[in-house]
C-alpha cells in the first residue's frame, strides 16, 4: 500500500517508485509533482550543447546552489546528479 506523503507530494505512488530506484527525496518529489514529467520524451537538447547561461537558468530553476561559480562541466555533472 502506498504511503500518503501529505499535500507536498501530488503522486505518492510515483514518488515511492522513484525513491525505490535510488533517487533523492528532492528529485523524486520534483518529478512526482510535475503534471507531465515525460513531456519532452527524450528530445531535450543535451547539456553539452547548451550555453553556460542556459545551464545556469536550469540550475536556478531546480535549486542548485553555487552554480554561477561552477565551470560548465561541473555544472553539467551537478545537474545530472541532482
Amino acid at each position: 500500500m502506498t504511503k500518503n506523503h501529505g499535500n507536498q507530494i501530488k503522486d505518492d505512488e510515483k514518488y515511492e517508485e522513484l525513491r525505490d530506484e535510488g533517487m533523492s527525496k528532492e528529485k523524486a518529489a520534483r518529478i512526482a509533482n510535475t503534471d507531465n514529467p515525460g513531456k519532452k520524451g527524450g528530445k531535450a537538447e543535451p547539456y553539452e550543447d547548451r550555453t553556460k547561461e542556459e545551464l545556469n537558468e536550469k540550475a536556478k530553476e531546480i535549486g542548485i546552489e553555487g552554480y554561477s561559480d561552477m565551470k560548465k562541466d561541473e555544472l553539467i555533472k551537478k545537474l545530472r546528479n541532482h
